[in-house]
C-alpha cells in the first residue's frame, strides 16, 4: 500500500525497522544496464575491493557496514553477535532474482549492536560476507545511547574513512534521500537533498544509509557538522568520529 510523499507510520519496535534495512541507498554513478541476479558482491580476489570498513551511528546503537558492490543491491545485516568488544555480522545478497546495477561503488548496511556492547570503548566487527571475510574498527566516542534500546529515529553520522561518512536517515523506505549537492570545508559541510513532493512512498519507517564522501584532506574529521538541507532533512548532524 502507497500513501503520498512523506506520509510515514513509526513502527512499534526496533527490531521491525532493522529487518527492513537493507532498503539503504547510497549516491554515485549508475551504469544503465542491470542484470537479474547479478552478483552484488565482488569476490575475496578482488583486493581492490574487498575491504570492509564501519562506522558507529545512532548514538552508538547502532554501526554501518560499508562494503564494495552494485549500488542498487545493498547486502542486507543477517546476524549480529557479540562476545565482549568483538563483534561477528553476517551480511547477505537478495533473492537470486533481484536486478542489480553493473556498477561498483561503496553500499552501507545497517545492523543493531548487541546489548553489552560498550560504544564509548573501541569495537571490532567480525564481518563475512560471501567469500569476504574481514575486520573492520570503530573507535570508541563519548555516546549517550546504550545498544539494545530503542532507537530515536533522529537523523546520524559516522565517518568511516577519511573524508567519508556514513548518514543515517529515519523515513520511507521507497523514498530513500537523493543527494543534489555537497560541499565542506575545514569542520563544517552541507549536504544538500533533493525534494520532490510528487513522489509516491511506502508507508514505513526505516533506516536509510547514505554515503557521502568531501575527498581526502578536503574537510576536518574532528568536531564536524554537516548540515542537512532540503528533503524533508532540514537541520545538523555531529558526526562521530572513525
Amino acid at each position: 500500500m502507497v500513501l503520498p510523499s512523506r506520509v510515514v507510520a513509526v513502527l512499534s519496535a526496533f527490531a521491525a525497522a532493522l529487518l527492513i534495512a537493507g532498503c539503504t541507498a547510497t549516491p554515485g554513478s549508475t551504469s544503465p544496464t542491470s542484470t537479474p541476479g547479478a552478483s552484488a558482491a565482488p569476490g575475496a580476489g578482488d583486493d581492490d575491493f574487498a575491504d570492509v570498513e564501519a562506522a558507529l551511528l545512532d548514538e552508538g546503537r547502532m554501526f554501518a557496514v560499508v562494503t564494495w558492490g552494485s549500488s542498487t543491491c545493498v547486502p542486507q545485516v543477517d546476524t549480529v553477535t557479540a562476545e565482549g568488544q568483538n563483534v561477528s555480522v553476517t551480511l547477505v545478497d537478495g533473492s537470486a532474482d533481484q536486478v542489480c546495477t553493473q556498477d561498483m561503488v561503496q553500499r552501507a548496511s545497517i545492523g543493531g549492536l548487541p546489548a553489552g556492547v560498550d560504544p564509548t570503548k573501541d569495537i571490532t566487527l567480525q564481518v563475512t560476507y560471501g567469500d569476504i571475510s574481514d575486520d573492520a574498527e570503530i573507535g570508541g566516542a563519548p555516546v549517550t545511547g546504550v545498544p539494545g534500546e530503542s532507537t530515536e529515529y533522529q537523523p546520524s553520522a559516522g565517518w568511516f574513512d577519511d573524508g567519508s561518512l556514513v548518514l543515517l536517515t529515519w523515513g520511507s523506505s521507497g523514498c530513500p534521500p537523493v543527494v543534489e549537492s555537497l560541499e565542506g570545508s575545514g569542520n563544517a559541510g552541507t549536504a544538500t537533498f533533493v525534494t520532490d513532493d510528487t513522489q509516491i512512498c511506502t508507508m514505513d519507517m526505516a533506516p536509510r544509509a547514505t554515503i557521502l564522501s568531501f575527498g581526502d584532506d578536503a574537510v576536518d574529521d574532528d568536531g564536524f557538522t554537516l548540515t542537512l538541507v532540503g528533503g524533508g532533512l532540514d537541520g545538523t548532524v555531529s558526526v562521530l568520529a572513525d
